[in-house]
């Protein structure tokens, strides 16, 4: 047989490492050019990658939730072309100088100079990667045997480390950091109170999830009985090892369902056995979130952050997306204040054009720019991720509207790829959709100015008639924020901004003189 191995390409926008979130595939399958085989998290979006060749996959090289860098061999497949068989790659090890290059031009081969066909033209070459040493105490090499009678082969630790729930922050307990020495400890009480081990058992069954709980906590699964179905171990079940219990009913359970449900009666002595086990949530800091707080941290320190607000009476934009969602035209899209305040960004920059401009460092110079590439933040699973609609100054109300709408889309569905995410010009981040009335936001890295929409609440407001006459009427209202880069934008500048876009807000018709 004829074994080739594909390597993690070159996801392009200077990232030189990537997650394995999702194997598409599993030894034995048969694959064609060009299937998608494996999902792989970078720093700035999920991205599907399709395999370079046809034939079986012989051998998985690295699992789900490991972190590996560009180059890095992850999956063997038999062509049945024939010919050795080539060896997994060890760390560190370049690429053989006779290793059949792949047509010019698919995802994952190589060019005459050695370069690799990337998701973004072509990357760095395959030979200048060295691969991420693993942990000790990882999968057994290929051909060892596993201590349960079955064959071993390299793979990557079952329990991906990113891949397991949140807790609900009604039910987090404080607890005191779990040392090594208490990890430890408890390890050795589970081997030592295991009970032997059955014999073709293999592997201990239980979800990503639940293995990261046991590692936590320290338990060992190989010693915990599994009560689910088939044998499959639950996190009752690790909670009843843990705490020297039984393992729970089928049904029921011995502790606290962390995943859901009640919590017992929270009283002195249940809060004392939770802060004792040491339990707490790590969440590692990588993807997209590690990309977040650097960029946030960059930001921050490095452009001098001014905020304003300004409460807005919104009545009359409520009743525009009241009647445009009646009209025929926008029934194939969704319509909300965030459509109105989008427009309103547009217009505003065009009558203050130097708050659509960048801070050049090395030049020392203001560089305004003439077109509007308006980011809209979107709260996803992976974090927070900025993407933008290009040249939304150009587009009608309902062009706006389509494009928001497949923008958060794509964002939620976690699709959203790194060249969407680039050259944006200003922000909104919408807070009032999780009942917020404001903030103040930090301006998203390469653009100078961010605007925060809060919640629209019924609120009394003081209405002055055509004569003069002030009452106190109900009408919808809402708070207002820009934070902007002071080295470039002063405070009359962004106030006048502020007040545009509040003015459009609060009598939509504006927007038709000032456009």
């Amino acid at each position: 047989m004829s074994v080739k191995q594909f390597k993690l390409p070159d996801p392009g926008e200077g990232l030189t490492e990537a997650e394995i979130v999702t194997w598409h595939v599993k030894v034995g399958d048969t694959v064609k050019i060009n299937d998608i085989v494996v999902e792989v998290e970078t720093a700035k979006s999920l991205v599907e990658l399709p395999v370079p060749f046809a034939g079986k996959v012989t051998e998985i090289l690295v699992g789900e939730g490991d972190t590996v860098e560009v180059g890095t061999p992850i999956i063997s497949v038999d062509d049945g072309l024939g010919g050795a068989a080539a060896p997994a790659a060890p760390a560190g090890a370049s690429a053989p100088d006779d290793e059949p290059e792949i047509e010019e031009g698919k995802i994952g081969g190589t060019t005459s100079t050695g370069r690799t066909a990337v998701l973004v033209g072509y990357g760095v070459k395959q030979t200048e990667a060295k691969r991420r040493p693993r942990a000790a105490g990882g999968a057994p090499p290929a051909g060892s045997d596993n201590g349960a009678g079955m064959p071993g082969r390299a793979s990557a630790p079952a329990a991906p480390a990113s891949r397991f729930p949140v807790r609900n922050p009604d039910e987090f307990v404080p607890s005191p950091a779990v040392t090594v020495d208490d990890r430890t400890e408890r390890t050795a009480r589970s081997a030592a109170a295991a009970p032997p081990r059955l014999a073709g058992r293999g592997r201990a069954l239980a979800k990503p999830p639940v293995r990261k709980y046991a590692k936590d906590v320290g338990v060992d699964l190989d010693a915990v009985v599994g009560s689910g179905a088939g044998g499959v171990i639950t996190r009752a079940d690790v909670d009843a090892h843990a705490t020297g219990g039984s393992a729970p009913d089928e049904g029921g359970s011995t502790g606290p369902d962390r995943l859901g449900g009640d919590p017992p009666a929270a009283g002195p002595g249940w809060l004392a056995r939770e802060v004792g086990e040491g339990l707490e949530s790590r969440i590692p800091v990588k993807g997209v979130r590690k990309m977040t707080a650097l960029a946030m941290v960059q930001s921050a320190f490095t452009a001098p952050h001014v905020t304003e607000w300004v409460t807005v009476d919104v009545t009359r934009t409520m009743e525009l997306v009241r009647r445009l969602k009646d009209e025929r035209e926008f029934q194939d899209v969704k319509v909300s204040p965030l459509l109105v305040l989008a427009r309103a960004l547009c217009i505003a920059i065009a009558r203050n054009p130097q708050m659509n401009a960048v801070w050049d460092e090395a030049a020392q110079e203001i560089v305004v720019k003439g077109y509007v590439n308006l980011g809209i933040a979107a709260a996803t699973p992976r974090g927070l991720l900025v993407p933008n609609i290009r040249n939304a100054h150009r587009l009608d109300l309902h062009g706006l509207a389509r494009a928001i709408g497949e923008l958060t889309a794509t964002a939620r569905e976690g699709r959203t790829q790194p060249a969407d995410m680039a050259g944006g010009t200003m922000t909104i981040t919408n807070v009032g959709v999780f009942g917020v009335d404001g903030g103040t936001p930090i301006i998203n890295p390469g653009e100078s100015a961010i605007v925060c929409f809060g919640a629209i609440r019924k609120m009394p407001w003081v209405v002055t008639d055509e004569h003069g006459n002030d009452a106190l009427a109900i009408r919808h209202v809402t708070q207002l924020t820009v934070s902007f880069d002071h080295r470039l934008i002063d405070g009359e500048l962004g106030s006048r901004f502020l007040s545009d876009v509040a003015a459009i807000l609060e009598d939509p018709a504006r927007g038709l003189v000032w456009s």
